[in-house]
């Protein structure tokens, strides 16, 4: 045969095609699909409580708010980042509302405004450190969580002269902003909170943005190959500072649902999640090594630990393992997603 004839009857790997299964298997959620599933017909086959009306409401509740921020996380990681602030920034957010309104009487609608410009200016400034001097986010974000939380109990203890700020149902107009961030519904008998519309269209728009438009696009590729994707005209500096300010804002809803749901929040409202917000997401698929992710995944990481967390509690469980469960969670997830997308790539 022929040189020619042998080239000719060769296939471009790129054009072989490929199955049903490898297609779903490329896919970030699906080990994180799988496993909510598993989650949830353990809990409810094995509690009485979990598939109640109020079993349903608490821990949706609870996945809807830690959800919020995981997806922003994720996208962040996708973009090829971290971001250890956005736990204190939750509180940080809401004692700024706090202090403002029951101390200085400022309204309660400037306070909140205030604060979200506060959150934003923090993400952006986490983003222009990381770009400009090309040190790791994880060192840069460390330091700011540090901060934050020192300025958290520090600042307002100074001002204030405690660490918690309580009464807010007393701040005029607290009734009128209330049912925006702290209200809840009622579907088919169960009651929720609506930070779970919150979760459910924060996870609907993230999905949009990644798999519909150009800076989705500009996400991945910058995570994947950052030197690459400048080369070819991506706005590094401005993609990236964009994912921190949005885990920034994410902290900051996040921090007023808290507030305004229970009218308190304190210098240690938030501490430690930062760390859940990331399990979410590596659980949802996302790589730690960036380019590759999923914003449904990481609803569905922060949901897997909504119904662990709760199904814990009508199990009778001693709560601490809820912390080990995490950390099993973490692990078998990067060794999942990593054996997943070895198989993908190999099927053919």
């Amino acid at each position: 045969m022929s040189t020619a004839t042998a080239t000719a009857d060769e296939v471009d790997e790129r054009l072989a095609p490929t199955s049903r299964v490898t297609k779903v298997l490329r896919r970030p959620e699906v080990g994180s699909a799988i496993a909510a599933l598993l989650v949830f017909m353990f809990f409810t086959l094995y509690t009485e409580q979990f598939l109640s009306q109020s079993g349903v409401g608490t821990w949706l509740n609870s996945s809807s708010r830690i959800g919020i921020v995981a997806v922003a996380v994720a996208l962040l990681m996708i973009g090829g980042e971290f971001d250890l602030s956005t736990g204190t920034m939750v509180g940080t957010s809401g004692l700024l509302v706090g202090v403002m309104t029951t101390h200085f009487g400022l309204n309660i609608f400037v306070a909140v405004v205030l604060a979200l410009v506060a959150a934003l200016t923090i993400g952006a400034l986490n983003g222009v450190i990381v770009m400009k001097t090309g040190l790791p986010s994880f060192i840069v974000t460390l330091g700011t969580f540090f901060v934050l939380q020192g300025v958290n109990v520090a600042l307002t203890k100074a001002i204030i002269g405690q660490v918690a700020i309580q009464g807010m149902n007393l701040v005029p107009s607290f009734d009128v902003i209330q049912p925006v961030f702290g209200g809840s519904f009622s579907l088919f008998g169960t009651t929720m909170d609506l930070s779970v519309l919150w979760f459910l269209a924060i996870t609907a728009t993230a999905t949009w943005v990644l798999l519909r438009t150009r800076p989705g696009n500009w996400i991945f590729a910058v995570g994947g190959a950052q030197q690459s994707s400048r080369q070819v005209g991506v706005p590094l500096l401005a993609t990236k500072v964009g994912l921190f300010m949005t885990t920034a804002g994410a902290g900051w809803l996040v921090g007023m649902i808290t507030l305004f749901k229970s009218s308190t929040v304190n210098g240690a409202t938030g501490v430690g999640d930062e760390f859940i917000f990331i399990i979410c997401a590596v659980v949802g698929g996302c790589l730690l090594t960036g380019g590759f992710g999923s914003a449904i995944g990481a609803a569905l990481g922060a949901l897997i630990y909504g119904m662990t967390q709760q199904g814990i509690v009508y199990a009778t469980w001693d709560s601490d393992w809820l912390k080990a469960f995490l950390g099993v969670m973490l692990l078998g997830a990067v060794l999942v997603n990593n054996w997943v997308r070895k198989r993908a790539e190999a099927a053919r």
